[in-house]
This record gives structure tokens, sequence and C-alpha cells, in this order.
């Protein structure tokens, strides 16, 4: 077996082996994450299963981007499961392995699981994610969860195209913004800024300013919840 990556170098070399009857098969670069959502359908597809879009995105943030690891983990689910997947397997798959990124933790957090979002950075750190790589996804979340509950509209299309973001993570950001006010996701932003310079050396234990922050934000979305649902409507 013979790999090419493109390009002209070794062009001839491949031009004479093609000539001589060997099979061609194009592994077209996979870059981005839709490509990564339908390599995952495929896979599924492939071993005769079905798989719903959150189910998907929730075994991207599980398993993260090595396609080696996407395609094991299809393969073992469509035998764990049968034929349709759905979000609450790929938890099921998952839950108390180590398979944890800094992804998970945020999802956790931004909807105000607790426990949930402890547990999850607890085994991200026992597992070795850097303390940045989890601040980072952090502050992803909840930047873009800011972006969707900041624009007056909840059309998929429409803001996809606004926020130059895929379908799939605006759908992501839309269910994790409910429970938030505006101020309440600035002040999220805030503790992300802080977390950032915290873990690159300003705070004396990472692990305690990533556990502080994740608290700090559950605590922040847990006010914003009590303080709407405090409010009593008015007729005019």
């Amino acid at each position: 077996m013979l790999v090419h990556n493109g390009g002209k170098r070794n062009e001839a070399l491949l031009k004479g082996f093609t000539q001589a009857g060997a099979a061609v098969d194009e592994c077209p670069k996979i870059g981005n994450a839709g490509e990564r959502m339908a390599f995952v359908r495929n896979e599924v597809r492939r071993l005769g299963g079905r798989i719903t879009p959150d189910a998907a995105t929730a075994l991207l943030d599980a398993v993260g981007n090595d396609l080696r690891g996407l395609s094991a983990a299809a393969s073992q689910l469509v035998s764990d499961f049968g034929g349709s997947i759905d979000a609450d397997d790929v938890a099921r798959f998952h839950r108390g392995q180590a398979e944890v990124t800094g992804f998970t933790v945020a999802e956790r957090v931004l909807v105000g699981d607790n426990a949930g979002s402890i547990e999850m950075l607890r085994w991200a750190l026992d597992r070795g994610v850097p303390h940045v790589l989890v601040a980072d996804a952090i502050a992803d979340g909840v930047r873009t969860a800011a972006r969707v509950a900041s624009l007056n509209t909840t059309n998929v299309g429409e803001l996809a195209r606004t926020l130059k973001l895929p379908p799939w993570k605006v759908k992501k950001a839309q269910a994790q913004a409910r429970g938030w006010t505006i101020d309440a996701l600035q002040q999220a932003i805030g503790v992300a800024a802080e977390l950032n310079a915290d873990v690159k050396g300003v705070a004396a234990s990472a692990d305690y300013a990533l556990e502080r922050a994740v608290r700090r934000i559950v605590a922040i979305r847990a006010a914003a919840g009590a303080g709407r649902a405090g409010r009593v409507p008015t007729r005019r």
C-alpha cells in the first residue's frame, strides 16, 4: 500500500503504479466539524445503524477529532445499542470513562449541572487534559451561548449565517443558552476571562482555579434562573 499526500512530489511514481493496474482510493482530508459529523453518520450507517444529530455531536465532544477513535466508538455503539443511537446511548457508553474533553465539562457547566460538571472536570484532569484546553472550552461555550442569545432570532439558518457557525453548533448553543439571561452570560464571560489568566500562571493551583470557576458559573446560571422565576407578570 502506498500513501500519496497530493501535490507534485512523486506524482510520476504514482502515475506509474496506476498505469500498472494499482487501485486508487481517494481519501479527502477531513478538516472541519461538519465533515467530522458526516464521517460519524457515515460510519454508523456503514455498520447498519442510524445516529441522531445530537448523538453525533455528543460523540464528537466525548471522543474528539481522532477519526480512528470515532470509527471505533461508532462500531462499539452499533454493537451495544443496535440500529438506532441517540444522545442517551452515547452518554451511557461514555459515563464513567476517561474519554472526557474540555467540551464535555463545558456542556455540563452551561446547563447548570453542578455535580456533573465537577465530576467531568475531575475525570478530565485525571485523564491529563491540559488545564488551558478545559478553560478554552468553557470560554468558547459561554461566548457562543451569549452570541446566540444576543440576536433577536431563533432561526437556526439565519443564526448560522450571521455568526458563521455550523448549524449543529447553533442548535447546541441555543439549548445551552436556555435558563440564562444576557447579564448572567456577561458575568460568566468575565469569570472565563479570569480563568484563562489563572490557568496560564496567575493562580497558584490551576486545578483549584478550574473548579472554582466551574462552581461560580453554575451559581451565576442558578441565580439567573431564580431571578426569572421570581418575576411576577403585571397587566397594563
